[in-house]
Formats: C-alpha cells, sequence, structure tokens
C-alpha cells in the first residue's frame, strides 16, 4: 500500500507539472513580445546596393552582408555601366537598394534574373528624413532594434554638432547661404538661413545674377556634382559638402565632415 501512495503521489506531481507548463510558456511568450526585441538573429539579410550612400544607409539599419555596386571612384554614379561580375552578386541578394535618379538599377535585377526585392531608398542626408529612412529599412531587414538604435545615435549626434556650429556663427548671427538642392542638409546642420537654391542644373546667368544679389555668406556646393565656382564675384566663400559616405560606410561620419568644413569657413 505505502509503494501504490508513492507512485500515485509522483503521477499527480506529473500531472500538476504538465498543467503549468503551458501557463509557464504564456508567460514567457509574453515577455519575450514586450521585450521590445525584433532582430532576427538568425537570417542576416544579403544585400545590394549600387552606391556607398545606399550602403550607408543599409548598414545604419542593421544589414552586415552588404556589396556596393559603383565603386567609390566613380564621380557620377548615375553614368555607371553594370559589369557581369555586378549582375552576379544581385544574383545573390536577398534586397538590391537602388535610388530613383539612378537608372540602371531595375536593369541589374532583371538582368541577373534575381528574386531579391528592389527597394527604391529615399537619399537625403536630412537628419529627419534619414533617420525615417533607415527605420523603414530596418523593417524590412529585421533588424528594427538596430535601425533604432542608429536613429538614437543620429540624434544625439546631430544635437551635438549643430550647437557646435551655432556656436561658431560669424558675428553670432546665423549666416545666409545658396545652397545645391542636394546640399540643403548641411545648412539644417548648421543652422543657416537658406536664402536660395540651385541645381542640379548648372546656373544659368539668370540665377546667377538673382543668387548673387541676395548677398550670401556661403554657397553649400555639392562636391559630387560641382561645376566650379558656383557665384564667382559675389564674396561668398563656397563649401563643398560630401553626401557618399567612405568604404566604411558611416553615414554619422557624413555629418562629421561637414560640420568640420563648416566650422572651418565660419572659423
Amino acid at each position: 500500500m505505502a509503494r501504490t501512495r508513492v507512485r500515485n503521489a509522483r503521477i499527480a506531481s506529473l500531472v500538476a507539472l504538465s498543467a503549468a507548463l503551458p501557463l509557464l510558456t504564456g508567460c514567457g511568450g509574453e515577455d519575450a513580445a514586450s521585450s521590445g526585441t525584433t532582430d532576427d538573429t538568425n537570417h542576416k539579410p544579403v544585400v545590394v546596393v549600387t552606391t556607398t550612400w545606399e550602403g550607408a544607409f543599409a548598414k545604419a539599419a542593421g544589414a552586415e552582408d552588404i556589396t556596393v555596386i559603383v565603386p567609390q571612384s566613380v564621380h557620377h554614379a548615375p553614368d555607371y555601366d553594370p559589369k557581369p561580375s555586378d549582375l552576379a552578386a544581385v544574383a545573390k541578394a536577398d534586397f538590391v537598394l537602388y535610388a530613383p535618379f539612378e537608372p540602371y538599377a531595375a536593369k541589374i535585377k532583371e538582368a541577373a534574373g534575381s528574386k531579391a526585392k528592389l527597394v527604391e531608398v529615399n537619399l537625403d542626408n536630412d537628419p529627419a528624413k534619414a533617420g525615417a529612412e533607415v527605420v523603414r529599412l530596418g523593417g524590412l531587414f529585421g533588424t528594427k532594434d538596430t535601425a533604432a538604435r542608429w536613429k538614437t545615435r543620429l540624434d544625439g549626434e546631430v544635437t551635438k554638432l549643430n550647437g557646435e556650429l551655432r556656436a561658431a556663427w560669424p558675428g553670432g548671427k546665423s549666416p545666409a547661404v545658396v545652397t545645391q538642392v542636394f546640399s540643403a542638409w548641411a545648412a539644417g546642420l548648421a543652422g543657416a538661413t537658406t536664402v536660395g537654391t540651385y541645381g542640379p542644373e548648372p546656373v544659368t546667368p539668370a540665377q546667377l545674377a538673382s543668387l548673387s544679389a541676395k548677398k550670401p555668406t556661403f554657397v553649400l556646393d555639392n562636391a559630387h556634382m560641382s561645376t566650379g565656382t558656383v557665384l564667382p564675384d559675389s564674396g561668398a566663400e563656397q563649401v563643398e559638402i560630401v553626401n557618399y559616405p567612405g568604404e566604411d560606410l558611416d553615414l554619422l561620419a557624413v555629418y562629421g565632415n561637414a560640420a568640420a568644413e563648416l566650422k572651418k569657413a565660419m572659423g
């Protein structure tokens, strides 16, 4: 009889434990969902990008396996002619990132016969737009947490640089600037007052007269599309703004480099 009672007690304990397991599992699932962890550590997306600019957005969003198609030495990326090796890289990609002004991106994917998702990227270094785009890409890649952390770093870096540039304003006043359309974000970073824009086409004689009449202190040119001195004889100092990151695909460095050039000019 004693043996029977022990055996029955063991069976009862196992039944109770089995009944409790779903509750424990349910609690664990709820904790995991509420933790905010969304990154998929089991699959790292293979990303092919047309230029280092898209590559920097992809890296900020959490991608680690990134192949850049257009060499950094190419001055005007939209003019690049894809090579067979480029098509081979695309064939293995999960995502292909391109910008709308790069006409060869769709051609690359079609020629490679890839099943990769073709993603159009809004290449704008305006901090608010860049942060939103990185977060969007993080959602596509399954790396939302990484993208969110990078956006937090971006916000902190921009706040710091903006404070430093405001402290360097000539005479303590926001400088008047004329900016190329793709360099306008740098004017915002400096807290400068934009009095005119130009591009992407070359400045016409009528634009030259109009922009010079606004008496800007600085001209923020686009280093990748520069046509030389934009407003000659206007007295404005021209500052070359670089939009494309280096081979390290560090987008934050682009903001730091622009701030350094602007501080040098204002100093």
